[in-house]
């Protein structure tokens, strides 16, 4: 908090660039974490494929189960929330100079078990504060504060997801793009000084307790869970998708940052549609145009690069809304229930994640039991079993998730 604003007791106004920027970090430190990680450790350390495997997986469940604890400890320490964000920021810094940047002074696999522990951890934590403040940060902003907000905040992550994609190749290497990731890890938190207000303005932490008590979370949070689904299972197949069903190797990269862009820049779109029109409306649309490109995806082949690119720019914008609208009708409903906002948000990303790793465990053994065998010839039946799970499970998905939202009461208007 600035010592002018502690004077006079208001809370600074919110800076929403300043937003944009924290988020785009946290959303460049997941790509190349996730992605690419596994295969530097593989390439230049000799730790083998399965055994990192492993550890990602053991990673994951720890990850998925600390978010409600984390959310606990954010909302506990929100009196403090300048610091322990600035500690948490230099974690996530340190981890990922750690996992790119040094070489590991331990056996590697232990190196990498360490820094990923270090990432994932203060990544979790951030996230859950940043959400935690939007939730008392929106109601300062006149209109319909939680949707502006949230425009900001998700085309800036969207935004930081493509400058990971390439900033590599652009940076020489993965430790090019660790020491330019500590740079912007220091201008983000520098972005948002006097920003962090946690319980300065009298809030308290509520518990999981009033949050699961109340109809319009729970039914939130399940929508969040079956609507994340879809691209949680297309975000495990999609390389296999690429590679096998389109017969196009190398060209992931590419549909990569056009999904993301397309997210990037269609977000703000519905933000702006959804204070004219309502948030529900406008999602459920979006939900609608999700299924016409996945069942589309359904009906490729090898060969077929160009539909596939058009299918990257319809789902992409498609999931903008997503990004941007479900997390501000669940911030909106915190400030009437959980002012606090920290377990409400703990409790969303346990909900996120979980989803990725339910993907993982079902999708991946159903794919190989099929017949499906990664990098290798794969027979017609393996191929279309594959498109099936890619494109035709997230349409069933996706109306899972519309009927949950046709169900669901949400006040809306403005917000």
């Amino acid at each position: 908090m600035s010592h002018a604003a502690t004077l006079s007791g208001a809370a600074p106004a919110p800076r929403l660039p300043g937003y944009a920027l924290f988020a785009g970090m946290l959303a460049a430190a997941g790509l190349p974490v996730y992605i690419h990680a596994p295969k530097v450790y593989a390439d230049a350390h000799g730790v083998s494929l399965a055994a990192l495997g492993t550890v990602l997986f053991a990673l994951r469940l720890i990850d998925v189960v600390q978010d409600p604890a984390l959310g606990w400890l954010a909302a506990r320490s929100a009196r403090w929330r300048g610091l322990a964000v600035s500690v948490a920021a230099a974690m996530i810094a340190g981890g990922m100079l750690g996992l790119f940047a040094i070489a590991p002074p331990v056996a590697p696999l232990v190196w990498f078990a360490l820094m990923l522990t270090l990432v994932f951890s203060a990544f979790s934590f951030l996230t859950i504060c940043m959400y935690a403040e939007g939730v008392a940060a929106a109601d300062r902003l006149p209109g319909a504060g939680h949707l502006r907000l949230a425009r900001w905040r998700e085309t800036g992550a969207l935004l930081g997801i493509c400058a990971a994609a390439t900033a590599p190749t652009l940076l020489g290497g993965y430790a090019g793009f660790a020491l330019a990731f500590v740079a912007l890890v220091v201008v983000a938190w520098l972005a948002m000084v006097g920003q962090w207000q946690g319980g300065g303005d009298g809030t308290a932490a509520t518990g999981f307790g009033t949050v699961l008590r109340d109809a319009r979370a729970r039914r939130l949070l399940a929508v969040a869970l079956v609507n994340a689904a879809p691209v949680a299972v297309t975000s495990t197949l999609f390389l296999f998708f690429v590679e096998s069903r389109l017969a196009a190797p190398g060209w992931e990269g590419s549909y990569l940052v056009l999904f993301f862009l397309s997210a990037a820049c269609a977000a703000p779109l519905w933000g702006a549609l959804a204070e004219r029109y309502g948030a529900k409306r406008m999602l459920l649309w979006a939900m609608g145009v999700s299924i016409v490109a996945f069942g589309w995806a359904v009906t490729l082949g090898a060969g077929d690069l160009v539909a596939f690119a058009v299918i990257c720019v319809v789902s992409g914008a498609a999931t903008g809304a997503d990004m941007t609208l479900l997390p501000a009708l669940f911030a909106r409903r915190m400030a009437a229930i959980a002012p606090g906002g920290a377990e409400g948000f703990g409790l969303w990303a346990f909900v996120s994640k979980f989803t990725l790793a339910l993907a993982a465990v079902a999708v991946l053994p159903t794919l190989e039991a099929g017949g499906f065998r990664a990098g290798g010839e794969n027979d017609a039946q393996a191929l279309w079993l594959l498109a099936l799970m890619y494109g035709g499970l997230p349409c069933l998905l996706k109306l899972g998730a519309i009927a949950l939202l046709l169900r669901t009461d949400l006040d809306d208007g403005k917000g």
